[in-house]
């Protein structure tokens, strides 16, 4: 009897070096997880995994990411780039818009690609401990956003526009280097958590008793 085909292969920390070749082939799979193998590059092949849900190529050494990663666009679950020496990501993964979460934290970022500023699925977005000195004032184009995590960045200011993302609701930003807050943030409907910790620089706006009052938890 034949047996099924898998839908779901993990080949986390297996030491690979490099993703065998018959991994590319194997097109009916919903989850890849290529984690912790010392990998320095992802074939173009990947865009043929079009059944894709969750891709987790953390914990390796990417220096960038295959343009095909954008035809993935059945990507709806995790998308798990963390840990790896990034310093953008190809213009062509704005279309993955149906994706819900995506990590980048732990690369070397200095500001959010626009490709992640196109991702209007995105409900949960991880960009801690990079170096992060601005925010896009386009980032409010992620409508849908609930968790923005930017923990341990040198980001000095934040743009008024992140008063426009109506669904947030926690925002990170222990470690960072704030010197002001935008006003905007006190007006945020759904703010149930601002993470101030480990940040030295700033003086609490009076707003913050605003938001207080309104049930949200203010960390510092």
């Amino acid at each position: 009897m034949e047996q099924p085909t898998p839908a779901h292969l993990s080949l986390w920390k297996q030491g690979l070096g490099a993703v065998p070749e018959e991994v590319w082939a194997q097109t009916q799979l919903q989850t890849l997880v290529l984690a912790d193998n010392g990998l320095t590059e992802v074939s173009d092949r990947v865009g043929a995994l079009r059944q894709l849900r969750m891709l987790d190529l953390g914990h390796n050494r990417l220096q960038r990411v295959p343009e095909t990663l954008g035809e993935l666009e059945g990507l709806s679950d995790f998308l798990y780039l963390h840990d790896n020496r990034l310093t953008d990501v190809p213009a062509s993964l704005q279309r993955l818009t149906r994706l819900r979460y995506l990590n980048i934290s732990e690369n070397a970022f200095e500001t959010l690609p626009e490709a992640v500023l196109g991702m209007s699925g995105l409900i949960e977005l991880r960009a801690d401990d990079n170096l992060i000195t601005v925010l896009p004032e386009a980032i409010d184009q992620m409508v849908r956003l609930r968790e923005l995590h930017l923990r341990n960045n040198r980001l000095a200011t934040l743009p008024d526009t992140l008063g426009a993302m109506r669904e947030l609701r926690q925002i990170d930003l222990r470690g960072n280097p704030l010197a002001s807050l935008p006003p905007s943030l006190a007006g945020l409907p759904r703010l149930e958590k601002l993470d101030l910790r480990w940040v030295t620089t700033l003086t609490p706006p009076p707003w913050f008793a605003e938001l207080e009052a309104r049930g949200c938890v203010i960390y510092r």
